[in-house]
């Protein structure tokens, strides 16, 4: 019997949980649910796993899964961004809010340094190659996610980072229907951007800057305040208190009485806006005894933040399976889809990033060109003039305004997805199954990037444009034989294949400036050739494979799999690595003990371990190096003359990247299975690591490849789904999940290596441990800045001390960018034909470095850029205890990478909040409509983070660099079924 005072008992609820818990307050001792609540279909659902389907509660491997109706309900371009806080072991970053943006996943920490990290994702039970954000979150039926040994290892060196498989939507038997989804939403920033001085503050600023970057012992402090005074207009380019002011800011560092600024122009108001966001989906489905259907059609137009920016998609989907004869089955799922992204560079430092540019120019720089007096320059026709700031200093993006110069412009990225499978299925025996299929992936991949020759950094060249084409095509081809019977309380399922896959890439591109016409945005127009290039790639994998389950009166479960790729990455005599799995389950419930409990209506254990292998080594700028073994040269002409240099060394004897993967679970449901929860715990290990091992600029490369070192993630993994309350008109439920995370390098041969300028890879650390100078404050005596110091004495004993000089301070190992613990929170309320839902998402541990902040923190030598408002508490004799140190038009180093701008990365987000409402369906019986449901729903509504102003999902390094921050979108939309 079950102890009553387990419900009296006290529970400490965690407080990330406490929104949803207390949404509302239902007495669930009111409500006599039935004793079937929640049947037992509902925790022996069937998964999708590789190469077929298992029942959830006897599957020896780690899979999770997600419904439909957790996807087509986000207001989401890309479905990787509708994963994160709904599956535990996974970590989604989504580092760029431009729409089309995909994210970046890790599942079960990062396995690799110079290899790929990224998992691999199988469409509709084969590997797919085209962009994933090419496939409508409208045509998905679920998700899986594939997280240990044994549910990946069947796709060998190809899953050695976790699996998605992504399964579409098919027709059921019965009549036709028609679903249809229209939504109309708009957009912002998710985080108001940072917070900046006005006008009138930086004037006095300023001021300051000068006169303390005028001062010496040939200047004394009046002197200085005076030139300061006298200067300030001409260093700044523009005054905007008007001609009664000319020296708007007196001797003393204050402003004139009566000086009022005559505009205030934050160029954030002008180059970002409010975007609508406009979606259709229409699907048509249907079936038979032996044949079913479906077919959809999809618009969708996302406008970005930014001015000019956005994506729009147009896809199309057709698949039809048939029983063609009761010994065959056949099938093809065609797929194609259109995008179109306006993409203008906001992801890295250059000036012309325009999520960087509407924060770089301060106020009182006019967006459009004023009189003295504060009135609009006009043109004949009485139009604004755009004020292009060629008075402006280089700091504050002199002689451009993209909001004039971007419309202009082209920032375009098309692509064109084809996707198409085929298979056939031959029934030779009721427990012998062969099936061979083939699944081919075109992308063809459109850059066209065009300056004007009017407007902005374009017209002195004369406008430039560059464009490239690309062309993958990959296919693979799968023949499984499958062999599943029963005798008696035996049960085996058998499984044995050959697959081959083939890739191959091919790109042109090449770039000229000098129009003779405006308006003009292909190359024949431009008169100048720049440059010219292009290049193929070429890739093959072959392998064979085989698995075997075997049951004993559905309690005791075991299966082994193994897996052979031979890739055309290494040389033939390293090409065959051999990957395999073992693991097994025990479903406790099921035996007399356990039922004798009256407790549990679920409870199993499971465990696995096996090994994977990873070829896909990287160049250090992330591209893929497909002839990892071979020894590489580039053109390199001198005088006009054609030449060559080595690009590569020959490493022949690089072999494969293994990962071991450990994993135990356990599986429970209780309180006829209102309560049902899993917890695992992985290790993986990482060993022969694919590495770009740097040396010395004299050799005339910068790196070579090779096996070095050892990586091992291991954590722990939470999962609970519960139903507090459950009546025949009211339904509510709370799902929590919780991963852990610990990466370590555990075998690091040669000692530390730097890699890049804040990262540093240590035995028994992470891969992404920062190693940065530690900012010590700043010298209250004479407001310089200080970082830490570290150094040997006489003695050899380390003495720590401080420095002025950022030079000589001393790099330390500052924590990990990976956090400790990530998760999410959700809950859903139906009552009658009410529906609402909710998810918070959150990550705690984890450091950033947010260099995008120190760029409005300078101390006063990059005038003409804007301050943020903690410069308002900059060292002054007055202020002698404060962490921002005195301002000077002199460099003083202050914003260089230091632990100053390493920030915590602890943060939550209400992921998604929906509400909708069915009209009842006696309404519309009349038309022939069978539901019509409306509802409004927003995503990443609400952050809540300490360091305001950035965004705080940013790149897995932890790392920021001037990106496109995430939206929050708030849409309205109908759906109604026929």
């Amino acid at each position: 019997m079950i102890n009553k005072n387990l419900f009296n008992s006290k529970v400490w609820i965690p407080p990330v949980a406490v929104f949803f818990l207390g949404i509302v307050s239902v007495s669930a001792q009111n409500s006599k649910p039935k004793k079937d609540t929640l049947k037992e279909k509902e925790i022996d659902e069937v998964v999708v796993v590789a190469y077929g389907k298992a029942k959830r509660n006897s599957y020896t491997g780690s899979v999770a899964t997600i419904s439909s109706d957790k996807i087509n309900n986000r207001p989401v371009t890309n479905v990787t961004k509708a994963l994160e806080g709904q599956v535990p072991g996974i970590q989604v970053t989504g580092a760029s809010g431009q729409p089309g943006a995909t994210s970046t996943i890790r599942i079960r920490g990062v396995g690799s340094v110079s290899a790929s990290s990224e998992p691999l994702y199988v469409v509709d039970g084969i590997p797919f190659d085209g962009n994933i954000n090419a496939i409508s979150p409208n045509d998905i039926e679920s998700i899986s996610v594939l997280k240990d040994a044994t549910a990946s290892a069947l796709y060998g060196s190809r899953g050695a980072n976790g699996i998605i498989i992504v399964t579409t939507k098919s027709g059921k038997k019965g009549e036709a229907r028609v679903n249809l989804n229209i939504s109309q939403g708009f957009s912002g920033r998710a985080v108001k951007d940072y917070e900046q001085v006005n006008t009138d503050q930086y004037f006095q600023l300023y001021w300051e800057a000068m006169r303390n970057g005028y001062q010496s012992s040939q200047i004394n402090a009046q002197q200085a305040a005076q030139m300061a005074t006298d200067n300030i207009i001409s260093n700044l380019g523009i005054n905007p208190y008007g001609v009664n002011y000319p020296k708007p800011v007196g001797t003393d560092g204050k402003l004139l009485p009566g000086a009022k600024a005559l505009w205030n122009d934050d160029w954030r108001d002008i180059l970002q806006r409010v975007a609508s966001r406009n979606q259709v989906d229409l699907d048509i489905s249907g079936g038979s005894e032996k044949s079913n259907y479906f077919f959809s059609l999809g618009y969708l137009d996302d406008k970005g933040m930014a001015i000019e920016s956005g994506f729009k998609r147009y896809n199309t989907r057709l698949k039809i399976n048939s029983e063609v004869k009761s010994w065959l089955n056949v099938g093809a799922n065609l797929s194609y889809t259109n995008s179109i992204q306006q993409a203008p560079t906001s992801s890295d430092s250059k000036s012309s990033n325009i999520i960087q540019a509407a924060r770089a120019i301060p106020s009182f720089y006019p967006y459009y060109e004023r009189n003295p007096d504060g009135s609009y320059v006009l043109d004949a026709e009485g139009n604004k003039v755009y004020d292009f700031g060629k008075y402006r200093p280089t700091a504050a993006l002199q002689n451009q305004n993209q909001a004039a110069s971007l419309p202009l412009d082209k920032n375009e990225n098309k692509i064109d997805n084809f996707s198409g499978k085929g298979f056939m299925e031959f029934t030779f025996l009721p427990e012998l199954k062969f099936r061979s299929s083939f699944s081919i992936d075109v992308v063809s991949y459109n850059e066209h990037y065009y300056t004007n020759p009017l407007l902005g950094e374009g017209k002195e060249t004369g406008g430039s444009v560059s464009k490239s084409n690309s062309r993958t095509l990959s296919y693979t081809t799968s023949n499984i034989l499958t062999y599943d019977k029963r005798f008696g309380k035996h049960h085996i399922n058998a499984l044995a294949g050959q697959e081959f896959y083939k890739y191959d890439y091919q790109i042109i591109s090449g770039s000229r400036q000098g129009f003779s016409l405006p308006n003009y945005y292909e190359p024949d127009a431009a008169s100048l050739l720049v440059s010219f290039g292009g290049k193929s790639d070429k890739l093959s994998l072959l392998s064979f494979l085989g698995k075997v389950e075997y049951d004993f009166d559905n309690k005791y479960f075991l299966s082994a799999s193994t897996r052979a790729d031979s890739s055309s990455r290494f040389a033939k005599e390293n090409r065959w690595g051999t990957f395999w799995s073992v693991g097994g389950s025990w479903k406790l419930s099921s035996e007399e003990f356990i039922r004798n409990l009256d407790f549990f209506n679920l409870l199993t254990l499971r465990a696995s371990y096996g090994g994977q292998g990873n070829d896909k080594l990287q160049k250090p700028n992330g591209s893929a190096l497909y002839y990892a073994y071979q020894e590489l040269y580039k053109n390199f002409p001198l005088a006009g003359e054609p030449g060559t240099t080595l690009e590569k060394v020959g490493t022949p004897n690089l072999i494969w990247e293994t990962n071991l993967n450990s994993n135990i679970g356990l599986e429970f449901a209780i309180f006829n299975n209102r309560i049902k929860g899993n917890i695992e715990y992985f290790e993986r290990k990482s060993k022969n690591l694919l590495f770009n091992v740097p040396v010395a600029p004299s050799l005339g490369i910068s790196d070579y490849p090779a096996n070095v070192g050892t990586i091992k993630n291991t954590g722990f993994e939470f999962s609970l789904f519960t139903t507090p309350v459950k009546t025949s008109d009211f339904q509510w439920n709370v799902d929590i999940n919780l991963s852990t995370l610990n990466n370590k390098i555990t075998k690091l041969p040669g000692g530390p290596l730097v890699v890049g300028t804040t990262k540093q890879l240590n035995l028994g650390g992470s891969v992404y441990d920062f190693y940065l100078q530690e900012w010590a404050g700043v010298d209250p005596s004479n407001g310089k800045p200080l970082w830490k110091t570290i150094t040997k004495d006489a003695n050899g004993n380390m003495v720590e001390g401080t420095t002025s000089e950022y030079a000589k301070a001393t790099k330390i190992l500052q924590g990990s960018a990976l956090p400790k613990l990530t998760g999410g929170v959700s809950t859903s309320i139906n009552y009658k034909n009410f529906d609402f839902s909710a998810l918070l998402t959150f990550k705690i541990g984890g450091k950033i470095l947010d260099t995008d902040y120190a760029s409005i923190l300078h101390s006063g030598n990059l005038g003409g850029r804007a301050w943020g408002t903690e410069m308002l508490n900059r060292w002054t004799p007055e202020n002698p205890y404060t962490d921002v140190p005195a301002l000077s038009t002199k460099t003083n180093n202050w914003t260089s990478q230091s632990t100053r701008f390493l920030y915590s990365g602890t943060y939550a987000r209400l992921k998604n909040v929906s509400l909708g409402y069915t009209l009842p369906s006696d309404y519309f019986e009349t038309i022939g409509l069978k539901k019509f449901r409306i509802y409004l729903q927003a995503e990443n509504l609400l952050t809540f983070y300490k360091h305001k102003g950035m965004d705080p999902e940013q790149a897995l390094d932890g790392t920021t660099y001037y990106r496109y921050p995430a939206m929050r979108t708030v849409t309205f939309g109908l759906q109604a079924t026929f």
